[in-house]
């Protein structure tokens, strides 16, 4: 009676230290999932402009010339001009490394617009600065065509991520999780419960936290990430704990921890012999 007693124990403690990781995956609830939140997820989403973005700004009409005061001089990249070994500059080459330089938004949240001069652009939309530039500038162009591109629009991930680091994002509508697939998705020690999110406004920072195993957070105002923001993933208790470790000592946990589940399995299936004896 004893020994079963001391195997019993043994097999309890043994499956405590193999205990499943837990919070491993995302919107564990989805099946609650409701309309607002699978709604909310596709609505349309635009960064505002805040103080140090830059703007590209490209005016267009049937007419050139008559849009030409309009936009930013044309840089070029003179790499192609280095790397052309005849006299005659290849045009398509070139076009292609042409690029406008952008208008930066500055301190008080104006940009020094061509013709129109000083235009206040802090908390625009592409889609508001859009409408109100091509109604300005029609009143001496006809039709004309305005296209903005936010320059500037980076988002950091760190932590227990495949791949941290600063990513720049060409598309103007990016959520946490793009973010996240940017970076190669969460490492097994990074808490999915527990994701912080640090966001520049008006100068301070602001810190919230995120729960990636849950629904709501497609209702979130977080879940669409602004321009500069910080994605910090934190490690689960197990990476913290063997954070101090070398390589070779958190080699022999892993050892350990595979012979402790050996002995696991070993144990149950001396219980089972047992029991089938005692019958």
């Amino acid at each position: 009676m004893k020994i079963k007693l001391v195997v019993f124990s043994l097999l309890v403690f043994l499956l405590g230290a193999c205990s499943t990781p837990r919070n491993l995956t995302y919107f564990e609830d989805s099946k609650e999932m409701t309309d607002k939140q699978l709604l909310q997820m596709t609505s349309d989403y635009e960064p505002h402009f805040k103080c140090g973005d830059k703007l590209v700004i490209i005016v267009s009409a049937i007419d050139p010339v008559a849009v030409a005061s309009f936009n930013m001089p044309v840089t070029m990249v003179t790499d192609v001009l280095q790397t052309q070994t005849s006299s005659v500059v290849d045009r398509k080459a070139l076009s292609q490394n042409q690029s406008y330089l952008p208008y930066t938004v500055d301190s008080e949240g104006y940009i020094n617009f061509p013709v129109l001069g000083k235009l206040s652009v802090k908390g625009q939309t592409p889609q508001e600065l859009t409408l109100y530039l091509e109604k300005r500038i029609s009143e001496s162009v006809e039709n004309p065509i305005v296209n903005i591109k936010l320059d500037n629009f980076k988002v950091s991930v760190i932590g227990e991520v495949t791949r941290p680091g600063s990513f720049n994002v060409y598309n103007d509508r990016v959520s946490i999780l793009d973010a996240l697939g940017l970076a190669g998705d969460l490492t097994i020690y990074g808490r999915r419960d527990n994701v912080r999110l640090i966001r520049d406004i008006n100068g301070k920072k602001e810190i919230v936290t995120l729960n990636l195993t849950r629904t709501n957070l497609l209702e979130s105002p977080y879940f669409y990430l602004q321009q500069n923001d910080v994605v910090y993933v934190e490690p689960n208790d197990k990476k913290k704990k063997t954070s101090g470790y070398s390589q070779a000592e958190q080699y022999n946990l892993s050892f350990v921890s595979t012979f402790v589940s050996a002995i696991s399995v070993i144990t149950s299936m001396v219980i089972s012999i047992i029991a089938l004896k005692n019958k």
